[in-house]
């Protein structure tokens, strides 16, 4: 586990003011990356780093700031716009910077005459990738989601013999993630009805699911799997993500090889990286109930045992194109959180994905999987909270849903907050559903 050091200490404040706001997702603690420009500037992506409602702009503060040597060496490269740089260097020197970053804004630091000019108000930056995402792999870590999924489909029997003993995950396509804010488009493919035949045409259950993205760090050579008790080395950081699903298309193509086109159309991922280190305060032990099993030896470890599982809050809300052109505000549908909904912890994947060999590599992402809650309330995704489209939801100004319609948004929080701690949060991770295209 990541030791906790000055950066985490709760009394810290920043001379940056927005950033001491108890509300705010981006204290002093947290100092998430991402990629932004000026909006409509046209200049090239750079990377920044949050900081209350501002942007410290690290290319400007590269040449601004006063900086050792050390410390301007990291910079150099995430100035050029590359955090895959930094993901890929060893834990120690990503911990360097953080200490930099945060003497640097805090609010007895000598450079607040040097910075100043380096940020940019986040209402005026616009956003892209937080890195380039080479590999994507989609998990299945969330226990209640497979349990309430797997009964709609086989009451009897809905977690499969080998879900308490191996993480499940699938292959993802890493090509249509795309950054919050950015809109997904209904897609087409082929409906299965009573008809004998299929039909092409627009998916009518299009569905959100509510998960994280671990974003890997330094990689491994192929052929060398990476330890348990080594694999949090090998994570950078953690972002919200909405992996979307279009349920009617996947009911028909998922026999015998998976989801294909239901899943590749699109996810949506935060723009901030919350860093590992960032999270360290926020650690709680990885449990499993009475009468499972213990996971097999690679996956086993003391220090997993004892602080392998995040504590995140999670959170989701919808605003209709109705709400939104009546000025009202999205409905939350649902919130869970990460200790309760996983079955599996970061440190697990990273060991599992790894032990037949195969290389990850730095800017790769892994998706948790829809985390959903055991209590009701608590689903992480429509098809869940409406029982397979049986139960529709009843929507605050009167509008009811089973699925998304065009013109929803769907928006995820996250958050962490404990005693003794600086609350931290993710921002948020959000887009709009546009019609499909036409079919010609």
């Amino acid at each position: 586990m990541i030791a906790l050091d000055r950066t985490h200490d709760p009394a810290l404040r920043s001379w940056v003011e927005s950033a001491n706001r108890a509300d705010t997702d981006f204290p002093l603690q947290n100092l998430p990356y991402g990629r932004f420009r000026r909006a409509g500037s046209g200049q090239p992506w750079r990377i920044g780093v949050a900081i209350g409602d501002q942007v410290l702009d690290l290319a400007r503060a590269a040449v601004d700031g006063a900086w050792d040597a050390e410390v301007a060496t990291l910079l150099a490269p995430l100035a050029a716009g590359d955090l895959r740089d930094l993901m890929a260097r060893p834990a120690a020197q990503r911990r360097l910077l953080r200490a930099a970053l945060s003497r640097a804004l805090s609010s007895d630091a000598g450079q607040p005459a040097r910075l100043a000019a380096s940020l940019v108000p986040q209402a005026d930056a616009e956003f892209t990738l937080p890195c380039v995402i080479g590999d994507y792999t989609d998990f299945y870590t969330g226990i209640h989601h497979a349990a309430t999924v797997g009964s709609l489909f086989r009451p009897d029997n809905p977690l499969l013999p080998n879900y308490k003993w191996v993480p499940i995950g699938y292959h993802g396509r890493s090509s249509s993630i795309v950054p919050s804010g950015h809109a997904i488009v209904r897609p087409v493919g082929q409906l299965k009805g009573a008809a004998d035949a299929p039909r092409v045409g627009p998916a009518q259950r299009l569905d959100y699911e509510l998960e994280l993205g671990f974003l890997v760090g330094p990689g491994n050579a192929l052929g060398a799997p990476i330890a348990i008790g080594v694999a949090e080395e090998h994570l950078f950081g953690v972002a919200l993500l909405n992996d979307w699903s279009a349920r009617d298309i996947q009911s028909w193509e998922y026999q015998p090889l998976g989801p294909f086109l239901s899943k590749n159309f699109g996810s949506t991922i935060a723009p901030w990286v919350v860093t590992m280190e960032a999270l360290a305060p926020f650690r709680v032990p990885f449990e499993r109930p009475a009468g499972d099993p213990a996971p097999l030896p690679y996956l086993d470890s003391a220090a997993n045992r004892a602080h392998g599982m995040l504590d995140i809050h999670l959170a989701v809300s919808l605003q209709t194109r109705a709400m939104r052109d009546a000025g009202l505000a999205p409905a939350r549908l649902s919130a869970s959180a990460v200790r309760e909904a996983a079955y599996w912890t970061p440190a697990q994947l990273v060991a599992h994905h790894t032990i037949n060999g195969c290389n990850l590599q730095a800017g790769d992402l892994l998706g948790s999987g829809t985390l959903s809650g055991p209590r009701a309330g608590e689903a992480g995704s429509l098809l869940e909270l409406t029982l397979g489209g049986e139960r529709p939801l009843q929507l605050p100004n009167g509008e009811r849903r089973t699925f998304l319609d065009d013109g929803d948004t769907i928006t995820i929080a996250g958050w962490c907050d404990r005693a003794g701690a600086r609350r931290i949060g993710f921002g948020p991770c959000s887009a709009t559903v546009r019609p499909a295209p036409g079919l010609g």
